[in-house]
């Protein structure tokens, strides 16, 4: 009992990855250099990715489908459905690039595994760093594109930070937890790659959650994405407070889930050599 209080102190575990940040800095530096190395347009394929993904669902829901973003006021035209749209895809992208990535992390690392001296734990928060400022590059053309469509600058982005706090504590537990298992069940490449598209259409992006029949919308209240996309626009687009007893409810319980990805990821990593 007292080994696993333990493994899931957050004060010794912030103590242990703060020992490392200048290493953590240093290889995240290196997975954005490495992602684009060779690559004729280099870093620009962060903006054209995401763009090019906004247009083409844009065009999907909002012209084909003619899907519109109304919950008590008119229906929102197709440009501001795009910010909308876009607002909503930008926490699910970074929380997707994690999952996707997680399951051959250390599979594709076995130089380090080899390494007894060498914090493999680190190695997810690493994938999450390069996640967030693939993250924070989409925020910075949401807002220039909020200013350019509507013409309007939200104050409330000063609140977006704490938005990001129960996501990045998702994403961490995520990686932690699929790092590990991606060890010894390798078909949980295939299988994630499936539950993210699963995922995307059961987060409200493309549709309010008002907008789903009453008795399912506690379903999809229970996925932490669905509050942490409407935080987003909240603070990007709509200049709104946060719901703070949902976003410190939420925090605690993707901390929670956090703490038990590490423990789960310490407990585990002393059979990788043997596998790998």
């Amino acid at each position: 009992m007292a080994a696993l209080l333990s493994s899931v102190n957050p004060v010794r575990i912030s103590r242990s990855l703060w020992h490392y940040h200048s290493l953590i800095v240093e290889l995240v530096k290196r997975e954005l250099s490495q992602r684009y190395r060779g690559s004729f347009l280099g870093v620009l394929w962060t903006f054209i990715v995401p763009l090019f993904m906004l247009s083409i669902y844009t065009f999907v829901f909002g012209v084909v489908f003619k899907a519109r973003w109304q919950v008590n006021g008119p229906e929102t035209p197709t440009g501001e459905f795009a910010l909308i749209l876009y607002a909503g895809l930008t926490p699910f992208n970074l929380f997707s690039e994690v999952a996707n990535r997680s399951p051959s992390l250390i599979v594709n690392m076995t130089n380090y595994v080899k390494r007894v001296v060498f914090p493999l734990e680190i190695l997810p928060v690493v994938t999450v760093g390069a996640a967030l400022v693939n993250s924070l590059i989409n925020v910075g053309l949401l807002i220039i594109a909020n200013l350019l469509i509507t013409h309007t600058f939200s104050l409330a982005l000063v609140f977006l930070p704490l938005a990001y706090i129960p996501l990045l504590l998702f994403c961490l537990g995520v990686s932690w937890f699929l790092a590990s298992l991606g060890v010894y069940i390798r078909d949980i490449a295939q299988g994630i790659v499936i539950a993210v598209q699963i995922l995307f259409f059961l987060t409200p992006i493309v549709y309010p959650i008002t907008s789903v029949p009453a008795g399912l919308q506690p379903v999809l209240a229970v996925n932490p994405l669905t509050f942490i996309a409407d935080s987003f626009r909240q603070a990007v687009l709509w200049n709104q407070e946060l719901h703070w007893k949902a976003l410190l409810a939420w925090t605690l319980v993707m901390g929670l889930f956090a703490l038990l990805g590490y423990a789960w990821f310490m407990k585990t990593r002393k059979g990788f050599a043997d596998v790998l």
